[in-house]
């Protein structure tokens, strides 16, 4: 079934655009403006708007980089010419995390509309029942044939799907607030009822939403033009942006707490709300644009984040790809269908380790801690790309620059080491406790010593990440107020790793070392 052929470039723009709109807008859509708002009120509507900012830095560094290295997987892959391989295989293995949480977050999400109908998928606490966790692994492993038949089919199907998806989501959007407008919840209760820490609590799943638009790049290598790639990621970041901010508006002023049982004003009493919340808000609603809303939200509940699944699995399978390429995983996830021309080992191996992440963890987590385990994953394998940005600009193979990348990279950098810290203890210590058994593990099989120097930068980096939420007002300790270690958290970031990890880049083009992919050419 291997082909040596190279992957088929026949992703066009306008595909290009909702992908990256389909993957990045699932389950965050739903769950992430309850959980902002329990920790930050009507200000969690802040915080959208700073995610927007933050996200904008760091897709602005998957642009230029993507132009330089347009490779599938290619955000797995950037560190290993700036850094070398040990940077690279912790910065690859960070990602894989990230992608292996996703789209049995998207099964649960999925399982979550479900069990409106079929109440037995979720128990009392919001978790998978044992038949909600076989759905989840029967999910997993849907989602295989919409990879499976070669990127042109995936194209098209996910470009008809993920135009009808919005569709289904935005209306019944607008529906909630033609049936239930209450404007007090705005103010009424406080705007600000947590402070500003509130705000920054909330950053977290605003940039677990964001992160979809990774995907854009992880599909460098199919397209057509890889112009397409810096309209894409802006279009997709814009896009979920105005989209993120609507649903967390109609949230808010949805909230009808009698009828939910809840003691107005009250924010964090949204906790105890089980299953999907939009689901939930209409649920309550009996007039006729409340009872469309309702059949639309189930709709799109259940079939929205299984859209943003299968898409992920792919992309993850990409990741595996680049992994492979790199020399951390065998041969065979290197191979492509002699006729699909997609990394089809990669693409059943990750639905296994789906489907077991589904099942396994199914009793264990609300859908939410999955969130923060693959949210510090995700942004501790992001914060590589604004160094390796700089470094790779050092080394002079830069093909395209973005005019004031030297301001965006650092502010990028910072942005990636908040979202870390914000997301608390002790999600930070679970993840970076998994990256490192992998890293271990794959680094000594593999005998990954190149770039042993060059890596220091961003062990300590990690290091430094988990002792500041070990220290902070929400960690272990609790010996800094919230507000001064996040302070901490940004000067000791861009004053000392952020130049660190530059200093300590390679000081020549790897690429001649690293020459596993195929010549790309638009």
């Amino acid at each position: 079934m291997s082909g040596d052929k190279g992957m088929k470039k026949e992703i066009s723009l306008s595909s290009l655009i909702i992908i990256g709109l389909a993957s990045a807008v699932a389950t965050a859509i739903f769950f992430s403006p309850l959980q902002m708002s329990a920790v930050a009120g009507p200000a969690s509507l802040v915080s959208w708007i700073v995610a927007i900012l933050f996200y904008i830095t760091i897709s602005i560094t998957y642009i230029e980089l993507s132009q330089t290295y347009p490779e599938a997987g290619g955000p797995s892959r950037y560190s290993i010419y700036s850094h070398g391989s040990v940077t690279n295989l912790i910065n690859a293995m960070a990602d894989l995390l990230w992608y292996l949480f996703i789209p049995p977050i998207e099964a649960f999400a999925t399982i979550e509309g479900l069990d409106y109908v079929f109440p037995s998928l979720l128990n009392l606490r919001g978790f998978p029942t044992l038949e909600g966790a076989i759905i989840g692994v029967i999910l997993m492993f849907g989602y295989i044939p919409f990879n499976y038949y070669g990127v042109k089919t995936f194209s098209k199907v996910t470009s008809s799907f993920g135009t009808i998806k919005y569709i289904i989501y935005i209306l019944p959007a607008f529906l909630l607030l033609v049936s239930f407008f209450d404007v007090r919840n705005l103010t009424s209760y406080g705007f600000i009822p947590f402070g500003v820490s509130g705000i920054f609590a909330a950053m977290p799943y605003a940039m677990f939403a964001f992160g979809g638009a990774r995907v854009i790049p992880d599909f460098a290598e199919e397209v057509k033009k890889r112009s397409y790639l810096v309209y894409a990621l802006i279009a997709t970041v814009i896009g979920e942006g105005i989209v993120y901010l609507l649903f967390d508006f109609t949230f808010i002023t949805n909230l009808n707490w009698t009828k939910l049982g809840l003691i107005p004003g009250e924010w964090s009493s949204l906790n105890s709300l089980v299953g999907n919340p939009f689901i939930v808000l209409a649920s309550h609603l009996h007039s006729g644009p409340g009872e469309v809303a309702l059949i639309l939200f189930l709709i799109g509940g259940i079939i929205g984040p299984f859209l943003t699944g299968y898409v992920y699995m792919g992309g993850g399978a990409r990741v595996l790809l680049a992994s492979a390429r790199s020399g951390f995983l065998h041969e065979k996830f290197k191979a492509l269908h002699s006729k699909y021309a997609i990394p089809y080992w990669g693409l059943i191996v990750f639905a296994v380790i789906g489907a077991l992440i589904a099942f396994l963890f199914a009793p264990v987590p609300s859908i939410y801690g999955l969130i923060d385990d693959a949210t510090v994953a995700g942004y501790i394998g992001f914060s590589t790309n604004p160094v390796a940005m700089m470094v790779l600009r050092k080394q002079g193979v830069t093909k395209w620059k973005i005019k004031g990348g030297s301001v965006v990279s650092p502010i990028a950098f910072a942005a990636s080491s908040l979202i870390v810290f914000w997301s608390g203890w002790p999600a930070v210590p679970y993840s970076v406790i998994i990256l490192a058994g992998i890293t271990a593990i794959l680094g000594f099989l593999g005998k990954v010593k190149e770039g042993l120097k060059e890596s220091l930068w961003y062990v300590g980096y990690i290091a430094f990440l988990t002792f500041m939420t070990y220290i902070g007002s929400d960690g272990a300790l609790n010996l800094i107020p919230y507000l001064q270690a996040t302070l901490l958290t940004v000067i000791l970031s861009l004053a000392l790793f952020y130049p660190l990890g530059i200093y300590q880049g390679l000081k020549e083009r790897n690429y001649l070392h690293h020459n596993e992919v195929f010549e790309h050419k638009d």
